[in-house]
């Protein structure tokens, strides 16, 4: 026995009856039955067949709820630009213009421990060139292993912040170089006059002196050799992936470091991070919000101002990744924990893990690229016959 479904009885009957209402009824069921079966071959191209509307849809990623919010690269770029600027080449000063001979007179007096009491302590033993321009350690160890109370921060960029020092006791980079010669801590000549004796001593530096400064009287001088010093570190800068995104090469910034930068912006951070050096160009209270315990009194010691208590100079993000531990202390050892101390703490915000990765990664983006040439350790000039013998006591 064969069963008709409805729709061909229907069919039948439309047919048999010959009338002209039959075949009305008759095309009208055929249009439906066609109707019918169009819908259904829809209905499989939905699922996993080769064509049809389905098949595209089949094809298009799940959308991830999840999923961070994209960042437009390009608006970010300008939006940036116009906050941080460009890093210039150097750090160009009138009163101390740069000149090779002088460059690299204070290359090799940045490398020589003859500077030092004891002959084994130079700048580059606590701002290494080779490692960003510290030494990775809390405070540095001078003379006879004395230690300071302050981390030794990076000397790459810092000829163009407004001071040096964390509390900006010295005007530029050549104030600060006559600093730690005469610190009993750290490289602990007795005076002035025993350095330049030293170096008087040495022939090849009496001939780069003359050479560096011609038209001085008397080029060999405590101040000249701070110049030359200041003329070395004023190129000691490190562009890098955050200078070519904000140049418009939008692929230097991957999304997390875009984000990051967006949050950055977003946040507040730029009200004390700004500038070509991301930071160093300004003093702020830290615990600007909420108190930071510690025992410095910072930029007091050099004003005598109450207001200066616990006010730092404001440190350049530039190569921050690469220069810890951080802080003034050298107390935090993890590049995450200080975004989250800074978000509290000057910021009033509890950051969100995922902000804390991203502002972090943002940071790594600031990590330049050295000179390894400009850098290199020269050969420094002999001894002479009355060069002084290195004196532990």
């Amino acid at each position: 026995m064969v069963h008709r479904s409805a729709w061909g009885e229907s069919m039948g009957r439309c047919q048999g009856a010959g009338s002209a209402t039959g075949r009305r009824v008759a095309a009208a069921l055929a249009i439906l039955i066609g109707l019918a079966l169009g819908l259904g071959a829809l209905g499989c191209g939905s699922g996993e067949g080769d064509g049809g509307s389905g098949a595209s849809k089949s094809s298009e990623p799940p959308v991830d709820p999840h999923a961070p919010p994209s960042v437009d690269a390009a608006a970010l770029a300008k939006k940036a630009a116009a906050v941080f600027g460009k890093l210039p080449a150097a750090a160009e000063k009138e009163t101390n213009p740069l000149t090779p001979a002088k460059i690299d007179l204070g290359r090799m007096l940045y490398y020589d421990t003859r500077l030092s009491k004891n002959h084994d302590v130079a700048c580059n033993s606590c701002h290494k060139l080779d490692a960003f321009g510290v030494d990775g350690e809390p405070t540095s160890p001078g003379h006879r292993g004395q230690r300071g109370e302050r981390n030794s921060p990076t000397v790459y960029n810092a000829a163009l912040h407004l001071a040096q020092f964390w509390d900006g006791r010295a005007e530029d980079v050549e104030a600060q170089a006559k600093g730690p010669v005469l610190n009993p801590i750290e490289m602990a000549s007795p005076s002035e006059e025993h350095v330049v004796g030293v170096l008087a001593s040495i022939p090849g530096y009496v001939t780069a002196f003359a050479e560096a400064f011609p038209d001085d009287e008397t080029p060999l001088s405590y101040d000249n050799m701070a110049r030359a010093i200041g003329a070395f570190e004023r190129k000691l800068i490190t562009p890098g992936p955050f200078d070519r995104f904000l140049a418009g090469d939008l692929d230097a910034l991957d999304p997390a470091e875009r984000r990051g930068l967006d949050a950055f912006l977003s946040l507040g951070c730029i009200s004390c991070h700004n500038g070509a050096t991301v930071g160093g160009l300004q003093y702020r209270k830290l615990g600007q919000i909420f108190p930071y315990e510690t025992k410095d009194p910072g930029r007091f010691n050099v004003t005598g101002n109450e207001a200066d208590r616990f006010v730092f100079k404001v440190p350049s993000l530039r190569n921050v990744a690469e220069t810890g531990p951080w802080f003034h202390d050298g107390s935090i050892t993890s590049l995450e924990e200080a975004v989250r101390l800074m978000g509290y703490h000057q910021l009033g915000l509890t950051l969100e893990p995922k902000q804390i990765a991203d502002l972090s990664a943002f940071l790594r983006s600031l990590t330049g690229e050295i000179d390894a040439g400009y850098v290199a350790r020269p050969e420094l000039p002999a001894n002479g016959p009355d060069t002084p013998a290195p004196d532990p006591n």
